[in-house]
């Protein structure tokens, strides 16, 4: 039997389209200057889209690749941009199994904020490292996720599969 929460209060948020001054961290980020791209968790940039480390991981290694245009889903992607994309996901598939070791990888996107998009106005494709036993009681009992490695490790394990040092 499934138990419910009853959460009335939070409806006027969950369908509000918010005001629209809301600043696009993804935006910011690939129009910041290269020289902040560590400090920015950037693991490369090409022509049209980036790669970067999530600063809210699921699991360590979570990263994103994010299209330098904010466009908010994948049919208003132009080619050129869908073709870099994947093949940053080739790449990153690469750079995780390599660097992370890991035995397996969760990808995909959340297009709206009704689909999970944490920034609904921006696309970007999620690839998260998986392990074998990574997942515990914590997440189901204390509602916490354990993150095993600090941003920074990350980045370093995985900027040299991105051609960084």
């Amino acid at each position: 039997m499934t138990e419910r929460l009853w959460a009335p209060w939070r409806y006027d948020y969950v369908t509000s389209p918010g005001d629209g001054n809301e600043e696009c961290v993804f935006c910011g980020i690939g129009e910041s200057d290269i020289s902040r791209d560590r400090e920015n968790l950037v693991l490369c940039r090409g022509e049209h889209a980036f790669v970067i480390l999530n600063r809210y991981p699921y699991i360590n290694g979570h990263l994103m690749i994010v299209p330098f245009r904010h466009v908010p889903d994948l049919s208003s992607l132009e080619s050129a941009e869908r073709t870099e994309i994947m093949e940053f996901a080739l790449q990153a598939e690469n750079a995780l199994k390599q660097g992370m070791k890991c035995q397996g990888i969760n990808g995909g996107w959340n297009i709206g904020s009704a689909g999970g998009a944490g920034i609904p106005g921006h696309f970007h494709l999620h690839m998260l490292p998986r392990w074998n036993g990574d997942t515990n009681f914590m997440s189901t009992v204390g509602a916490i996720r354990v993150v095993s490695q600090s941003l920074e490790r990350a980045h370093r394990q995985l900027s040299v599969y991105f051609g960084g040092k």
